[in-house]
């Protein structure tokens, strides 16, 4: 089970490569249905886990040049206040609020997915949207504390509309922020939760390894026909998590 677990998070990394976002969406129900984690354990460790792994992907992605660090940090900064207060809160909510939640943001992220993204054209200047950045990096962080999930496919529309950045700096500067979120909703959850780092590290390896592999196979693999695929993946894990708590 621990080997299968394994094969199962280097897709975690594949996607946060490949799509820059979608690790915590495997992340927790690989934790909790594989591994037999308790479920606040799982959403805790799962914030550790896409953390480094965001850490690996952005730092491929820097070296080509589609990170921006400017509006990554100040998105990221504000992710990270929302991301500790939405992690120190779950610890008051029952973990079967928290897995119909994310069974939800599941449900939402698959939607998304399947509508894909559309890039918004030229800036009219980052500045003028600095509050707009601030407030969604807010409201993104809460929901990633929440239930260890919302990251990239909330992150890149964000960056991209309200920020202005091109698809591809909107997918580079989403890794920074998702592992600045991730870190400090893992904080949030430390307050009242103890995980397992022996496994969270193993998971991490293998999910860092996915990582490489997603940024290489961004280049081979049509970007349409594998944010359909990996839809319809979310949206059956979405079915299963939902169908168990209900």
């Amino acid at each position: 089970m621990l080997a299968l677990a394994l094969v199962l998070s280097t897709l975690i990394g594949v996607a946060l490569g490949l799509l820059g976002g979608g690790g915590s969406i495997l992340t927790t129900p690989i934790l909790i249905y594989a591994l037999g984690v308790e479920t606040k354990a799982a959403i805790a460790t799962s914030l550790l886990v896409v953390g480094i792994t965001s850490i690996a992907a952005v730092i491929q992605h820097a070296r080509a040049g589609n990170v921006e660090w400017r509006t990554g940090l100040i998105f990221g900064g504000a992710g990270m206040a929302g991301a500790y207060i939405g992690g120190f809160v779950a610890g008051w909510i029952p973990a079967t609020v928290l897995m119909v939640l994310f069974g939800l943001m599941m449900l939402a992220t698959a939607i998304a997915m399947f509508r894909g993204r559309k890039d918004p054209g030229p800036s009219n200047g980052q500045s003028q949207a600095l509050w707009k950045i601030i407030a969604e990096g807010l409201v993104v962080g809460v929901v990633t504390g929440l239930v260890g999930a919302g990251g990239g496919f909330l992150v890149v529309p964000a960056l991209a509309l309200l920020g202005g950045l091109p698809m591809k700096k909107a997918v580079g500067t989403s890794l920074l922020v998702i592992a600045l979120k991730s870190f400090a909703g893992y904080a949030g959850h430390a307050a009242h939760v103890s995980i397992d780092f022996e496994l969270a590290a193993l998971v991490s390896g293998a999910a860092v390894v996915g990582s490489f592999a997603g940024s290489r196979l961004a280049n081979l693999v049509p970007p349409d026909a594998l944010r359909r695929g990996f839809a319809g993946f979310v949206l059956v894990m979405a079915g299963f998590v939902l169908y168990q708590q209900i």
